[in-house]
């Protein structure tokens, strides 16, 4: 393999990998959570509907994040985001929740 084709290939590997640490969790939301959440998808408790919440919210964040971690039902591990951690996607639950308490 060429050193130009390992440059390229290393520096789409640390620009995919910045632009995961790069988002917010608002966006990591917009883009991972929200599709499946809004639908009720494979029974994913909708952003407004407090009453499915309660009991997940009950738990706390900290066991939310790790039910996400490890998929739950229809949500593959991390939801959708493979490229976000354990940080980004608690921030994400977080800010999911955070209307509903």
């Amino acid at each position: 393999m060429s050193v130009m084709k390992r440059l390229l290939i290393l520096s789409s590997a640390v620009a995919m990998s910045l632009s995961a640490q790069a988002m917010t969790a608002d966006a990591v939301v917009e883009k991972h959570c929200v599709a499946c959440h809004q639908a009720g998808l494979g029974g994913a408790p909708k952003p407004d509907d407090k009453a499915a919440w309660a009991s997940r919210i009950a738990t706390g964040v900290d066991a939310m994040t790790q039910t996400v971690l490890t998929g739950k039902g229809a949500m593959p591990p991390k939801g959708t985001c493979g490229s976000c951690d354990e940080e980004q996607l608690k921030a994400a639950v977080e800010a999911m929740v955070a209307p509903l308490k």
